[in-house]
């Protein structure tokens, strides 16, 4: 049982379109304000019309998130929901499954040798783990882990780093399981890379930066490699 999150993203797969993660993204660290006046439900609304087969969201003050917003995304949408924070405590666990999430992001460069109990911990509370790696040293950690997020970005570069899809092709063929490519895909052609050695895609900044945001996500999720 996945609890729902990638049952999703495959049934979109089915369909013969991208399973595509859509994020509400308020702020980034190289590009500012993301959000520029708009509601978080207009946006999930666009995301949802467009065929996102699930939506993620950052509850981290760094990206000026706020645990509020993701409770109120859980409550509006039947789309599964990610929370994406730098998760160090495992009450955490616990207090992201209370919220309504279907999914919780677990960095393994942060956690280490504990991503097995977070792991664990997920499980027990009927979300599912997604743990994040970026280099190959950090696959030592996803051992019990059923779906890996591979970060494009150096998380603890906090954007400065640009993002490079190679990274993904890199330690894809490394990974077991169900496996999602993040960060830096910026076009579909980006997409379209990393979809040849991923299940789906996490997209955030290039969604919340586009004029109309229901077009440019549906050309993604409706995009043909």
């Amino acid at each position: 049982m996945y609890f729902g999150f990638v049952e999703s993203l495959k049934g979109v797969s089915r369909e013969s379109k991208n399973a595509i993660i859509a994020e509400i993204k308020p702020y980034s660290p190289i590009h500012g304000d993301l959000l520029k006046g708009r509601r978080v439900e207009d946006i999930l609304n666009a995301y949802e019309r467009a065929g996102a087969a699930a939506i993620s969201y950052i509850t981290a003050k760094e990206f000026k998130g706020d645990f509020e917003t993701l409770r109120k995304i859980t409550e509006l949408t039947e789309l599964p929901v990610l929370r994406k924070d730098f998760i160090r405590d495992i009450l955490e666990v616990e207090r992201s499954a209370d919220a309504g999430v279907s999914a919780l992001l677990l960095i393994a460069r942060h956690l280490k040798d504990k991503t097995a109990e977070f792991v664990d911990s997920c499980f027990e509370h009927g979300i599912e783990p997604i743990v994040e790696v970026h280099r190959p040293e950090d696959l030592v950690y996803v051992k019990n882990a059923r779906v890996v997020l591979i970060n494009n970005r150096d998380i603890d570069q906090m954007e400065k780093d640009g993002g490079n899809t190679s990274v993904t092709a890199g330690i894809a063929g490394k990974i077991e399981g169900y496996k999602i490519s993040g960060s830096g895909i910026a076009t579909v052609e980006d997409l379209t890379f990393v979809l040849k050695y991923v299940d789906a895609a996490l997209i955030g900044t290039a969604f919340m930066m586009a004029e109309d945001t229901e077009s440019f996500v549906r050309a993604f999720v409706e995009a043909r490699g």
